[in-house]
C-alpha cells in the first residue's frame, strides 16, 4: 500500500528543512495546553516519522522537505483535526494497528493527544527548527571528543617490575579492578620467538636465539628491539599491515579485473616510509595530497596512488546516467577507504542519507565527494625537475628532426593525393568488379596444379595501412575437376598455417584451422598478414572463396577486420610462388580505400623511392628517441579541475540523478566541537581541497586520527586492538576496554611526532607485552580473550608469515626488495582476465610475499588458504579460520613438498648425515628450541620409515610452527 504520511503544514508560514534526525521522546500535556512545536511534536516526527519519509528516503513519494511538498497532498487542515488525515493515519477505531507509522510501535494515546492539540491550534511551526533523522549517537560519542590529558595510575599493589612503563600501570589498574593478576615474563626463548614475528614477520635463526638466551645483559631485549627495528624486513613487515589498511590490490576489480602494472612503487614507497619512520602524519598528508606539496619530489607525490590504490569500475558505460552511477560509485570507494584509514568512521553509510548511527550527515559525505571530485584512476610520470629536464634536451634535438621529416613526407603524400585526384576518372574505369564481400569472396583463375596457397592481405578494410590483422572464418580452395571438391577443408587432409592472435596457455582458439575446419561461426584472426594452406597433395585448382562474416545478413564491421586488398599465390615446393588472381581491378570499400588506391597508382617510383628514404631516416630517429631510457610512469591517478567545478549536491537516495541542497568541499562536522573545522569556496582549487582535507584529519585537535593510528599499533603487537573494531570507532564499533590507555597512547604518538618505532619500543619493553601467553583457568573464566591483558594472547602467523617462513626456513628465501612483483597465478587477458593458481611455483617466486603481486579476486594456494584478505577493500583485521584445505594445501601442495625437498637438503648440508644432529637442526629451524628426547626418539623412527622429505613436511604441519606463544 503506498504511504501518505501526514505532511503538517501551515499554510504558508510553515518552513520545514531538508535533513532529518531520529531519537526523542515526547511529553504528556492536558489538552488545553499551549502546545510547544520544539519540545513537543519535534521529537514525535524525529522519533517516528522522519526516518522514512525524508527528501533522501521519500517512502510514498512523500517527503517533509517543504511547505509546498506538505500542502499539495492534503494532510493537515490547520485549526481543524477532525480535516487532517494525519490524524486518520497515527490513530485506529477498529482496535487494530494504525497504519502509520509502519515501522516500530504505534504512538502512543498522549503522543497522539499532542498533535491533535497542536493541529486544534493552528499547526505552527518555528521558521528555526530544522528537523533532522537522529544517529544512535551524537557529538558527546567518547570517541569524538578531545583526547584527555590523562596520567598512568598509581594502583595498589603494584609490582616492581610493573611500575617503570606507564603502559603496565594503565594495565595492571584494569586487571586490579576486575580481580585479575597477570602472567609470570615469558621466557628467552619465547621472547625473540614472539619480536621476531612481530616486527620483522621471519623466525630468528638458532645462533639468534641461543646469543639471546645466553646475553645477561639487561639491556639485551631493548638492543634486540633497535636492531630489529632497523632491519629492512621491519619495513617489509609492517608496510603489510599498512597496505592491507589502504585496500592496496594490483587489478583493477570489477569484471574486467585488469592487471596494474605500475603500481607497484606504491608498495616499495609504503615499506620505504616506514623503515625511515617517516612521521605518520606526514604519511597521511601524503597519501591525499603527496602531489600537491610534493610534487617534483617521487618520494612523496607516490603516497597519493592511496586514493587509486582501490577497486574501480573501467568498463565504461555509453548511457550518460550509468556513466554518472559508475563515477559516483568511484569516488564513493575513495571516501570509504579515507574515512575508514584515518578516522576509523564509517562515512560511506552517509551517502543515501544520514548516517543511521552515527552523527555524520548527507552533507558530510558530498563535502568529501567535492574533495575527490577531481581525482580520477590512471598513471603519468612521477619525476623530478631535474629529471624531466635532461630527458627533454635528449629529445628535443630527434624530436625536431623527426618532425622536419615528417612535414616534407606529409607534403610529398599531398602532392601524390593531388595527382591522383586529377586522374580519378580514368583509374576507376579499370575497376570492374565488386568490393570485397565479408560474406564472401570469390576469386577465380585458369586451373592450375598447386600444393600450396596463400592469401597474403596488402590492407585491411578497416585500416588500409594495417596488413597484418585480419579476420576469416574460412577459406576454401575449390577443385577444377568436376565435382568441384573443397580440398582446403582440414578433414579432406590440409593443413593451415599463419600468426594467429594469441590467448595465454590457450593454443589454437583463434588459430589458422579455424579458417579451414568447415565452421564459419569461428575465426582465424591473423597478426602476420598472411594464411598459407597446405593440400593433402597437389591438385589442380582454379577457385578460392574466403568471407569473415558468412551467414550474417549485416557484418559487424567493428568486431573483426577483413580484408580489402590482396593477391592469391600459388606454389608447389612451398618457396617459389607465382600470383593468381589479386583485387586490383575490384571496386574500394569506401572512400578511405578509394583514396588508398589512388595514392598507390599514382606514385612515382622517384616518389617511392624518397618515401622510402624518409621512412628510414624517421625510423632512425624513432629508434634513436626508443633508446632514450623513458622517466618513470606510476599509476597514481589523475587530476582534473573539470571534474572539480561545482556546484556540487547531495544525491538524493545517493543518486546522482536527484541532487539535493548545494555542498561545499568540507572537514567533517562530526568533530565540529573538538577540531577546528573547515569549508572551502565553490571555486577553489582541485589540489587545495585535498591539501586542505589531508591538514585537518593531522591537526592537533583533532582526536580520531591519532586514536586510531594508536589502536591500530597495539592491534597489530596483541592481535587486539584497545578497540576491536579499528576500522569502525563510532557506535557500531566496540567500545575501548582501556579508554584511558587509549588517550594516553594518541597523546604519546603525538608528542613523539607521530613516529611509530618508538611507539613500538614502549610497547614491546612493557611487561605487558612480555608476559607469557600461558592459560590460566580462573582468570580465563572472567576475561576468555585476554581482553584485559592478563596474558600475551596466543595468535597463529599471516599467511604471508608462514610462506616467508617455510622459504627461510628452506634456506630459499631471496631477500631481494623492491621492484615489480612476482605472481603465484597464471594470469590469461582476454577482455576479462583470469588468475589460475600455479601447480608448481618455481624459485622466481621465492621472495617474501609482500612483493607478490596481488589481484583482486585471485585465489592464491596456501596464502588464500590462510586468510590472505581480498583487497577489494580495507583488511583492518585478518581472519583465523580454521578449514580442511589449510592441511590439505600444507601436506599436498607441491610448494610445500618442494620446500620439504630443499630444508631436507639444508639440514643435510648443514648437519651432515647423522639423523639426530638433522633432526636437531630442524627443530631449531622451526621451533627456536631444543629437541626433546622423546620427540627426537619419535622423529628418529619417522626418518627411518619415511625419509627426511617427509619428516620436514610434518615439520611445516605442526601448529608449534604455525602459533605463536
Amino acid at each position: 500500500m503506498r504511504c501518505r504520511l501526514a505532511s503538517l503544514v501551515h499554510q504558508s508560514r510553515l518552513v520545514f528543512p531538508v535533513i532529518f534526525l531520529l531519537f526523542g521522546s515526547s511529553s504528556e500535556l492536558p489538552a488545553g495546553e499551549a502546545i510547544d512545536f520544539s519540545r513537543d511534536v519535534a521529537p514525535i516526527l524525529e522519533t517516528h516519522c522522519v526516518r522514512c519519509h525524508s527528501p533522501n528516503n521519500a517512502k510514498g513519494e512523500i517527503s517533509l522537505a517543504t511547505v509546498t511538498d506538505l500542502a499539495k497532498n492534503g494532510y493537515l487542515s490547520a485549526g481543524d483535526p477532525s480535516a487532517s488525515y494525519l490524524l486518520e493515519l497515527i490513530t485506529s477505531s477498529t482496535g487494530q494497528k494504525p497504519e502509520m507509522p509502519q515501522e516500530g510501535d504505534p504512538l502512543t494515546t498522549a503522543q497522539q493527544t499532542i498533535l491533535r492539540n497542536w493541529i486544534q491550534q493552528g499547526a505552527n511551526w518555528p521558521d528555526d527548527v530544522i528537523l533532522r533523522e537522529r544517529s544512535r549517537v551524537d557529538k558527546s560519542w567518547w570517541s569524538f571528543q578531545r583526547l584527555a590529558n590523562t596520567s598512568p595510575p598509581e594502583p595498589r599493589n603494584l609490582p616492581e617490575s610493573w611500575g617503570h612503563n606507564p603502559i603496565d600501570r594503565f594495565v595492571y589498574a584494569k586487571l586490579a579492578e576486575n580481580k585479575l593478576s597477570p602472567n609470570p615474563p615469558a621466557d628467552r626463548r619465547t621472547l625473540i620467538r614472539r619480536a621476531y614475528y612481530d616486527l620483522i614477520g621471519l623466525p630468528p635463526s638458532p645462533a639468534d636465539v641461543k646469543a639471546f638466551e645466553q646475553n645477561r645483559d639487561p639491556l639485551a631485549y631493548d638492543r634486540l628491539i633497535d636492531r630489529l627495528l632497523n632491519s629492512p624486513q621491519y619495513g617489509e613487515r609492517w608496510g603489510r599491515h599498512w597496505l592491507d589498511v589502504v585496500r592496496f590490490g594490483e587489478s583493477n576489480g570489477f569484471e574486467r579485473n585488469v592487471l596494474i602494472p605500475d603500481l607497484w612503487p606504491f608498495r616499495d614507497y609504503v615499506i620505504q616510509s616506514i623503515n625511515e619512520d617517516k612521521p605518520f602524519d606526514l604519511l597521511i598528508r601524503e597519501h591525499l595530497a603527496g602531489d600537491v606539496f610534493g610534487n617534483g619530489r617521487p618520494e612523496s607525490e607516490i603516497g597519493s596512488a592511496f586514493l587509486v590504490a582501490g577497486p574501480y569500475d573501467d568498463v565504461g558505460n555509453q548511457d550518460p546516467v550509468q556513466a554518472r552511477q559508475i563515477r559516483a560509485n568511484t569516488i564513493d570507494e575513495m571516501i570509504r577507504a579515507a574515512g575508514e584509514a584515518f578516522l576509523g568512521l564509517t562515512i560511506g553509510c552517509a551517502r543515501c542519507h544520514d548516517h543511521k548511527f552515527d552523527p555524520i550527515r548527507q552533507s558530510d559525505y558530498y563535502s568529501w565527494y567535492a574533495t575527490f571530485a577531481g581525482v580520477r584512476h590512471g598513471r603519468r610520470v612521477v619525476a623530478t625537475p631535474g629529471e624531466k629536464s635532461s630527458l627533454a634536451n635528449r629529445r628535443q634535438p630527434l624530436e625536431a628532426k623527426r618532425n622536419a621529416l615528417t612535414q616534407e613526407r606529409q607534403t610529398l603524400s599531398r602532392s601524390i593525393e593531388e595527382r591522383g585526384n586529377a586522374n580519378r576518372e580514368q583509374h576507376e574505369k579499370t575497376w570492374t568488379r565488386p568490393p570485397v564481400d565479408r560474406r564472401g569472396t570469390v576469386e577465380t583463375f585458369e586451373p592450375t596444379t598447386a600444393k600450396f596457397v596463400r592469401l597474403v592481405s596488402e590492407g585491411q578494410d578497416a585500416n588500409l595501412a594495417n596488413r597484418n590483422q585480419f579476420g576469416i572464418d574460412e577459406f576454401e580452395i575449390w577443385t577444377a575437376t568436376d565435382p568441384n571438391v573443397n580440398v582446403a577443408l582440414a578433414s579432406n587432409g590440409a593443413k593451415a598455417t599463419g600468426p594467429s592472435r594469441p590467448i595465454q596457455d590457450t593454443p589454437g582458439v583463434y588459430g589458422p584451422q579455424k579458417a579451414i575446419d568447415g565452421k564459419t561461426g569461428e575465426r582465424f584472426l591473423a597478426t602476420g598478414g598472411h594464411l598459407t594452406i597446405e593440400l593433402a597433395e597437389p591438385s589442380s585448382i582454379n577457385r578460392v572463396t574466403f568471407s569473415s562474416a558468412r551467414g550474417e545478413e549485416k557484418p559487424d564491421q567493428r568486431k573483426f577486420n577483413f580484408v580489402a586488398e590482396y593477391r592469391i599465390e600459388v606454389s608447389e615446393d612451398g618457396s617459389t610462388w607465382r600470383e593468381v588472381a589479386n583485387s586490383s581491378d575490384r571496386k574500394p570499400v569506401n572512400e578511405a580505400h578509394r583514396k588508398h588506391r589512388l595514392r598507390q597508382l599514382e606514385t612515382k617510383p622517384e616518389d617511392q623511392q624518397r618515401m622510402k628514404e624518409l621512412d628510414r631516416e624517421i625510423a632512425e630517429v624513432n629508434r634513436a628517441l626508443a633508446a632514450i631510457p623513458p622517466l618513470q610512469t606510476v599509476f597514481v591517478g589523475t587530476r582534473s579541475q573539470r571534474d572539480a567545478q561545482g556546484p556540487f549536491h547531495i544525491f538524493l537516495g545517493g543518486s546522482p540523478e536527484r541532487k539535493g541542497e548545494e555542498v561545499l568541499p568540507a572537514s567533517l562536522s562530526t568533530l565540529s566541537e573538538s577540531a577546528p573545522s573547515y569549508k572551502l569556496t565553490v571555486d577553489s582549487s582541485e589540489s587545495t581541497r585535498r591539501l586542505e582535507l589531508a591538514d585537518w584529519l593531522v591537526e592537533d585537535e583533532n582526536p580520531l586520527t591519532p586514536r586510531v593510528l594508536a589502536n591500530r599499533l597495539w592491534h597489530y603487537h596483541f592481535g587486539t586492538g584497545l578497540v576491536s573494531t579499528p576500522n569502525d570507532f563510532g557506535s557500531m564499533g566496540t567500545l575501548p576496554s582501556h579508554p584511558a590507555l587509549l588517550d594516553w597512547l594518541a597523546g604519546e604518538l603525538r608528542r613523539n611526532g607521530w613516529r611509530i618505532k618508538s611507539m613500538h619500543r614502549l610497547i614491546m619493553t612493557s611487561q605487558t607485552y612480555q608476559q607469557s601467553g600461558r592459560y590460566r583457568d580462573k582468570p580465563a573464566r572472567i576475561d576468555s580473550d585476554a581482553r584485559l591483558l592478563w596474558r600475551f594472547p596466543p595468535r597463529r602467523l599471516s599467511a604471508e608469515e608462514i610462506r616467508d617462513s617455510i622459504l627461510q626456513v628452506a634456506g630459499v628465501l631471496h631477500a631481494d626488495m623492491g621492484g615489480p612483483g612476482f605472481r603465484l597465478y597464471h594470469f590469461m587477458q582476454d577482455n576479462v582476465c583470469t588468475y589460475v593458481p600455479l601447480d608448481r611455483p618455481g624459485p622466481e617466486t621465492y621472495r617474501r610475499a609482500i612483493y607478490h603481486q596481488n589481484a583482486r579476486a585471485a585465489v592464491v594456494d596456501l596464502m588464500t588458504e590462510f586468510d590472505q584478505p581480498d583487497c577489494a577493500f580495507s583488511a583492518p583485521r585478518r581472519s583465523e579460520t580454521i578449514s580442511p584445505l589449510q592441511a590439505l594445501t600444507m601436506l599436498n601442495h607441491q610448494f610445500t613438498l618442494d620446500m620439504a625437498d630443499s630444508f631436507a637438503k639444508r639440514l643435510t648440508r648443514e648437519a651432515g648425515d647423522v639423523v639426530d644432529a638433522q633432526i636437531r637442526l630442524a627443530f631449531e629451524q622451526c621451533y627456536s628450541r631444543s629437541v626433546t628426547e622423546a620427540e627426537l626418539k619419535s622423529c628418529r623412527t619417522f626418518v627411518a620409515e619415511h625419509g627426511l622429505p617427509a619428516f620436514c613436511r610434518v615439520m611445516f604441519n605442526t601448529s608449534e610452527f604455525i602459533y605463536l606463544q
